[in-house]
C-alpha cells in the first residue's frame, strides 16, 4: 500500500487474512495502556509521597487524585472504544473551534490559573483543564478529515498543505502564548505525520518540517530564558546552580539506581531534591528506584505501542482510521521519546509529561480518549 492510496474497506476474508498473519491489535494495545497506567499509579504514589506530605499533611493525597484521573481516563477511553471512529469526522472542527477559544481565555489574567509563569490552565475545584491538550486531539481530527476528503488533491499545496498549516499556525501561536513549547513540539509531530501519511510529496514535506525547525528555534531564541533552557542539557552540571538544576538531579537520581534500582518507594531525589518528580520527571523516579532494568521496560513498553500502533494504522479500514491511527500512535510515542529524551539528557528539557505514567489530569484523560479512538479502528480491523 503506497501512503496515497485510500484503503478499501475490509471485507470477511481479509480479516481472516488478517487474522492469520498476527490477529487483532485490539489485545496488545489495550493491555499496553493498562499496563502503563498501572505503572504510572505504583509510581505517582511513590514519587509523590514526600512532596504531599509536606504539602497536604498526608502522603496519600497526591495519589488519590490520580486515582480519580485514571477512573476518569478510564471512561473516556471505554467511551472512545464504543463510539464508531467515523462519527468523530464530524465533532472534529466544533472540538477544534472550542479550543481555539479555550486557549485565548486561558490567557487571559483571572481566567486562565498561572504557575511557575505559564497559563495553561483553568482550575475548577480540585480538576483542572488544559485546553491545549484538547488542541492536539481537534487538529488531528481535523486534519485526518481534511486529507480524507482531499485524497486526490494531496499533491497540491492550495489545496491540503496551506490549509492545514494555517491551522496549525494558529494553534502554535496561541499555544506558544502561554507558553508552551513542548505542547506545540507535540502538534507539529502530529501534523507532520498525518501529511506524511495521507501521501503529501516528500519535497513538499521537507519544506514544511524545514520550516517547522526554522520557527521553533526563532520562538526559542526569542526569549532568552528559553533558549538558556533548551542549552543547558548539554551540560547540566555546569549550569548547576541554574537552569541546569533539574536536569543533574535527574541524572544522579537515574546513576543511583544502578541495574536493579535502590528499591521501590526508596528514592533519594524524591525528597526535595528534584522538582516535578512525579509529573515531568516521573521517569528518573522509575530509574532510581527500579534501575536499568525498570527503565528498560517502560522504554519497551512505549516501542510495543508505537509497532501496534503502527500495525493498526496499516490495517484500517479506510483512509479516515489509518490517518487517526497514525496520528494518535505518533502524538503518543513521540511525546514519550521527548519527555524520556529530556529526563536523560539526550534533549531538551520542554515540560511535557511521559504518557500514561506522569501525574494525571486532563493530560491522562484526553490521551486515553484518543487510545479509545485508536483501539476502535482496531477493533473493526480485526
Amino acid at each position: 500500500m503506497t501512503a496515497t492510496r485510500t484503503p478499501r474497506p475490509r471485507s470477511s476474508s481479509d480479516a481472516a487474512a488478517a487474522a492469520g498473519k498476527g490477529g487483532s491489535t485490539f489485545g496488545p494495545v489495550l493491555a499496553l495502556v493498562v499496563v502503563l497506567n498501572v505503572i504510572g499509579v505504583v509510581m505517582v504514589l511513590s514519587a509523590s509521597s514526600v512532596n504531599a506530605l509536606k504539602a497536604y499533611g498526608s502522603s496519600w493525597v497526591i495519589f488519590e487524585r490520580e486515582l480519580m484521573w485514571v477512573a476518569l481516563g478510564a471512561i473516556a477511553l471505554l467511551l472512545g472504544i464504543r463510539v464508531d471512529y467515523r462519527r468523530w469526522r464530524r465533532f472534529g472542527l466544533p472540538l477544534l473551534l472550542g479550543t481555539i477559544a479555550l486557549l485565548v481565555l486561558v490567557v487571559v489574567p483571572g481566567i486562565g490559573t498561572n504557575v511557575y509563569g505559564s497559563s495553561r490552565w483553568f482550575r475548577l475545584g480540585p480538576l483542572s483543564l488544559q485546553p491545549s491538550e484538547l488542541a492536539k486531539l481537534g487538529l488531528l481530527l481535523v486534519v485526518a478529515d481534511l486529507l480524507t476528503r482531499r485524497a486526490d488533491q494531496v499533491g497540491e499545496g492550495r489545496a491540503v498543505v496551506k490549509p492545514v498549516l494555517l491551522m496549525f499556525g494558529l494553534i502554535a501561536l496561541l499555544v506558544m502564548a502561554q507558553p508552551d513549547m513542548g505542547t506545540t513540539l507535540v502538534l507539529a509531530t502530529i501534523v507532520l505525520t498525518l501529511l506524511f501519511v495521507g501521501g503529501v510529496p516528500g519535497a513538499m514535506l521537507g519544506k514544511v518540517g524545514a520550516g517547522a525547525v526554522g520557527a521553533a528555534l526563532l520562538l526559542a531564541r526569542l526569549e532568552p530564558y528559553r533558549w538558556a533552557r533548551m542549552l543547558s542539557f548539554r551540560d547540566p552540571f555546569g549550569d548547576y546552580h541554574k537552569n541546569g538544576y533539574q536536569l543533574a538531579q535527574s541524572l544522579v537520581g537515574l546513576g543511583s539506581g544502578g541495574l536493579f534500582g535502590v528499591g521501590l518507594g526508596a528514592s533519594r531525589a524524591k525528597w526535595g531534591f528534584l522538582p516535578n518528580a512525579h509529573t515531568d520527571f516521573i521517569f528518573a523516579i522509575i530509574g532510581e528506584e527500579l534501575g536499568l532494568a525498570g527503565a528498560i521496560i517502560v522504554v519497551a513498553l512505549f516501542a510495543a505501542l508505537a509497532v501496534f500502533g503502527v500495525r493498526t494504522a496499516t490495517r484500517a479500514p479506510d483512509r479516515f482510521g489509518m490517518l487517526v491511527a497514525s496520528g494518535v500512535t505518533a502524538w503518543v510515542v513521540v511525546q514519550a521519546i521527548i519527555n524520556i529524551g529530556a529526563v536523560i539528557g539526550m534533549l531538551p528539557i520542554t515540560g511535557v509529561p511521559l504518557p500514561f505514567v506522569s501525574f494525571g489530569g486532563s493530560s491522562l484523560v484526553i490521551t486515553m480518549a484518543a487510545m479509545g479512538v485508536l483501539l476502535n479502528v482496531a477493533r473493526q480491523s480485526a
